[in-house]
């Protein structure tokens, strides 16, 4: 039983461990290559693909768990539906999917969720939790976005004024779902961006989930959208607990965002 025994370890030395290894996690998040805003399943996708091609890449979500609309299901059934081509991806991320048609699979929540984060962190992502993004970092000539301003959540909830941190980056995605948190800001606080939130429609799955993979892109320069945002920002349908174009969305910004990335740097050698 002698080898069950615990370090002892004092409070003090506790405090001194987080705080020194988080601030030097914070040292490196202050200026980044793309900051994803949500931790759902099209950020999350974004962000694996995003740091597996090497680039600096942090993924902020707002609440203490990642998955976004993933761990309610359906109805909070503890399943959700993927279909082709997208379990590709799912397979990839190493998710068990059940065939129940041609093309149609169903996967766990819980796994999905899981997955798609160990993935992201594998492949060097880092993920922090409990942080708002709150506004935009913004130039002008030409107008572009350059980062995100970032609060404590239960900053935010509890009313208080306190001052924010900003995040440089080279890209921002809002990944934020239904809300479409940061296009929302952006639209109000940057009128010379002419982004206009139409907000989404009822429920059309078929379309919805074709739609939100043909909307992901590029909004403006330095920000981009994906997943439920994509939909909220163009006024396109919602598509209930099918993943498939959250996916394939995710995948698809991700890819966009290197290629845009590389060509910039080859413009700047």
């Amino acid at each position: 039983m002698d080898g069950l025994k615990l370090k002892e370890v004092d409070e003090a030395t506790i405090t001194r461990l987080i705080v020194k290894d988080a601030a030097d996690d914070w040292m490196g998040l202050a200026k980044v290559d793309v900051a994803v805003v949500g931790a759902g399943p099209s950020g999350l996708t974004a962000g694996m693909y995003l740091a597996k091609a090497g680039l600096k890449t942090v993924i902020f979500e707002r609440r203490l768990s990642t998955g976004g609309g993933i761990g309610g299901g359906g109805m909070l059934f503890h399943k959700l539906v993927v279909q082709s081509p997208a379990d590709r991806i799912a397979r990839a991320v190493g998710c068990g999917l059940k065939e129940v048609g041609e093309g149609l699979y169903t996967a766990d929540t819980s796994e999905m969720i899981a997955r798609l984060t160990t993935s992201a962190i594998d492949a060097g992502a880092k993920i922090i939790l409990g942080v708002s993004v709150n506004d935009l970092i913004y130039r002008k000539e030409p107008p572009r976005i350059t980062g995100v301003v970032i609060q404590w959540t239960p900053v935010i909830l509890s009313g208080l004024h306190v001052d924010p941190l900003g995040v440089e980056s080279r890209a921002v995605i809002d990944c934020t779902g239904h809300e479409a948190e940061v296009l929302t800001k952006a639209s109000k606080r940057i009128p010379e961006l002419k982004i206009h939130v139409k907000g989404e429609m009822s429920m059309w799955a078929r379309e919805a989930e074709r739609l939100i993979v043909e909307k992901t892109g590029e909004v403006c320069p330095g920000l981009y959208v994906a997943g439920m945002a994509a939909a909220t920002l163009h006024g396109t349908p919602r598509m209930g607990p099918i993943f498939g174009g959250m996916l394939l969305s995710g995948e698809k910004v991700a890819k966009l965002i290197i290629e845009r990335l590389e060509n910039r740097i080859g413009q700047d050698l």
